[in-house]
């Protein structure tokens, strides 16, 4: 045992340690940490243990009270808004799906992308000029959504639905209509 100790104490990090923690209780002293009636009781060595939590958290007011007059916390994106994803029921891949939306993650996995598209393809539509290329755009992602479903990979499953092509073309010009384009 008489070997055990003396290396423990020749231990420079097992010192330096020993050296804060005494500091630090000489500093605890001097300051005046043991309260009045600690000390009128006969408890020596009893401290205020939230004395320095007071003062973090004070400079920490501070500190966001002089940001707060700085403005930094003008227009924040979300200011007066509610916060997303508070409500509804319990979704474990809740961050993975903010994370594809937030940093726009396409061509990842053939079922996100397709969702992606599926959401986007309204705006694609629009953006045809003849109604034989809505036929065409709408056909070849019926198909991209047929090839995923067969392809064997792993992953999440594809669940986007493929998209009736009349349906689609009456929906592109009604659209046309209320935008005045014939």
């Amino acid at each position: 045992m008489w070997p055990r100790r003396r290396r423990a104490e020749n231990d420079p990090a097992r010192r330096a340690a020993q050296y804060r923690v005494d500091r630090e209780n000489a500093a605890d002293d001097a300051d005046g940490a043991v309260t009045g009636e600690d000390a009128g009781s006969g408890a020596a060595g009893a401290r205020q243990p939230h004395r320095r939590m007071d003062d973090r958290a004070l400079w920490v007011d501070t500190v966001v009270d002089q940001a707060i007059r700085r403005g930094e916390f003008d227009d924040l994106p979300l200011a007066g808004k509610p916060i997303p994803g508070l409500g509804g029921t319990h979704d474990p891949d809740w961050w993975l799906k903010n994370l594809v939306e937030r940093e726009k993650i396409t061509g990842v996995l053939p079922s996100a992308q397709l969702r992606q598209d599926d959401a986007e393809l309204d705006e694609t539509l629009d953006r045809e000029h003849e109604e034989e290329r809505v036929r065409a755009v709408v056909e070849e992602f019926n198909a991209r959504v047929v090839d995923a479903r067969r392809q064997l990979l792993g992953g999440p499953p594809v669940v986007t639905p493929t998209r009736e092509v009349e349906r689609e073309v009456r929906r592109w010009r009604e659209r046309r209509r209320a935008r005045g384009i014939r």
